[in-house]
């Protein structure tokens, strides 16, 4: 509850700079610097959550791991894309079922300590909130420019008109740049200030070009230890930044009904994702991940993102933001009464009970 208190927070602040300024918010978010910095707090949070995979963990559960992030997250965003472009008749649903399809880490991060998970669900859940982050956004990329192409929705088609060389282009930049940085990362050796600077160049290159898939990449190999008690304050920073501009993007009305279904479809279809790729784990684990979706930075952001090339996408994501978080509120609240309800105990026999009567002595039967 905390966590949307803040946002919520934020999100005010926002409105209220926007509402003070009279900002344009058609001209804003489409302007050179607002690209810029909404991927620049994209590149933040997915280093970010890349940054803090335990690989070695990772690996024991690679199979549970693997299926979520993949087809986990694939099939979350098109049951709720689906499901809704459906009820809605509008195919932008398509693409917001992909801005929340995954689970927020920093979130997670909270519960690593919860006692009521076990240890190896608490290691599935936050591989799996941080793996999800950069498919999403990968999803999000390319769903969105389908959506252009296929249904005439905003322009995101890309430079090359949304064709198969377009697509095929940006994955072989998203690569180059990653092995390019993991190359020269091993040239460097020891030397950190080198290290730091191919760090920085990397990144920003990232930013420039949106090659966010890049970004997640080197968060696997790139890890100087003297960040890692920089990560999350950085990430938080990101994280309240992006809601204060979703708060202002806010001044031009919010689309109520559909965020509510847009965050109550994200939920229901992590409690069925999770209930179907946890089968084996203990019954208690299996519900706490089932229980386990929350939206924070990467949906906002992407949200920030998306509505570059999609005019309305805030104005249903940031509802659905809250709607999910607390339903993850409520939810768990339930299930850990639930889950901590002993179990039926048989009530003693009272003492009278346990003298036989003369029906039951022997020889005394019929």
């Amino acid at each position: 509850m905390r966590r949307i208190g803040q946002l919520g927070l934020f999100m005010a602040v926002g409105l209220a700079i926007a509402w003070a300024l009279d900002l344009d918010v058609a001209a804003l978010s489409h302007s050179p610097g607002y690209r810029l910095g909404a991927y620049a707090l994209l590149a933040i949070g997915l280093y970010g959550a890349t940054y803090g995979i335990d690989l070695g963990r990772a690996r024991d559960d690679r199979r549970v791991i693997t299926l979520a992030v993949t087809v986990g997250v694939g099939g979350k965003a098109l049951l709720i894309g689906g499901s809704l472009a459906l009820a809605w008749q509008d195919p932008l649903f398509l693409i917001l079922g992909v801005a929340v399809a995954q689970i927020d880490p920093l979130s997670v991060a909270a519960l690593l300590n919860d006692s009521r998970m076990s240890e190896r669900a608490r290691t599935v859940l936050a591989a799996w909130s941080s793996f999800d982050d950069p498919v999403t956004v990968l999803l999000a990329v390319y769903a969105s420019a389908v959506a252009a192409t296929a249904f005439g929705l905003g322009g995101a088609a890309g430079p090359g008109g949304g064709t198969l060389l377009w697509y095929a282009a940006d994955l072989a930049g998203n690569a180059a740049l990653a092995a390019a940085c993991w190359a020269l990362w091993r040239l460097a050796g020891d030397r950190a200030a080198l290290r730091y600077a191919i760090l920085a160049a990397a990144l920003a290159a990232a930013v420039a070009t949106g090659w966010m898939l890049a970004v997640a990449i080197i968060g696997l190999f790139a890890r100087p230890a003297v960040l890692e008690p920089w990560i999350p304050r950085l990430t938080q920073v990101a994280m309240f930044a992006a809601a204060t501009a979703l708060g202002a993007l806010l001044i031009d009305g919010v689309s109520l009904a559909r965020g509510i279904t847009l965050g109550v479809a994200a939920y229901a279809a992590q409690a069925l994702a999770a209930w179907l790729l946890t089968r084996g784990m203990p019954r208690a684990d299996r519900w706490h991940l089932a229980a386990a979706q929350q939206n924070g930075i990467t949906a906002i952001i992407l949200a920030l993102t998306l509505q570059i090339d999609f005019d309305g996408v805030v104005a249903v994501v940031a509802p659905a933001i809250v709607t999910a978080n607390l339903l993850h509120a409520g939810v768990n609240h339930l299930l850990d009464r639930r889950l901590a309800r002993p179990a039926a105990v048989p009530a003693p026999r009272a003492a009278d009970d346990l003298v036989p009567g003369p029906e039951e002595l022997p020889g005394t039967g019929h």
